[in-house]
């Protein structure tokens, strides 16, 4: 089963985990001292925050699957939709390693699908996401969540 996810730039980590524990009634499942995450079953939703976006406010939307298969299958109706593709393998973003394809909708809001298999102790693997006219020959889509200005 799939689940929702939703990633907000904030301006202080300590304040806006202190209002989204009070907010949905747990603690984060993860903290670190850029990043927090709440992984909610009432909604089924993977909540993240972290001050590493561009700028406050919501970064991207996106889903998450549990299999690879079930990444696999959102891929291909990405791929249906004729629009441009990045993807990314076996890579780190908020301190976790996974498979990843993002796109960006007809109104700019940047959709990440995800597998993640594993854990990391960094944020992100700096300059190591690329443009996705790298990966695909079609116009250029928004970058990937941990890509950070050089």
């Amino acid at each position: 089963m799939k689940r929702m996810h939703v990633h907000v730039g904030v301006g202080d980590l300590e304040r806006s985990v202190k209002f989204y524990s009070t907010m949905f009634g747990v603690e984060p499942s993860v903290v670190k001292s850029d990043y927090a995450k709440w992984m909610l079953d009432d909604p089924r939703v993977n909540f993240a925050i972290s001050t590493n976006c561009t700028a406050p406010g919501l970064d991207h939307l996106g889903v998450q699957a549990e299999t690879t298969e079930e990444l696999q299958e959102i891929a291909g109706r990405l791929e249906e939709a004729e629009t441009p593709i990045l993807e990314q393998k076996n890579t780190v973003c908020c301190y976790a390693r996974g498979d990843k394809a993002w796109v960006t909708d007809p109104q700019g809001i940047r959709w990440e699908s995800f597998y993640t298999f594993g854990t990391a102790t960094v944020y992100g693997e700096g300059g190591a996401v690329k443009s996705a006219t790298e990966v695909k020959p079609k116009p250029a889509i928004a970058a990937a969540c941990c890509a950070k200005a050089s």
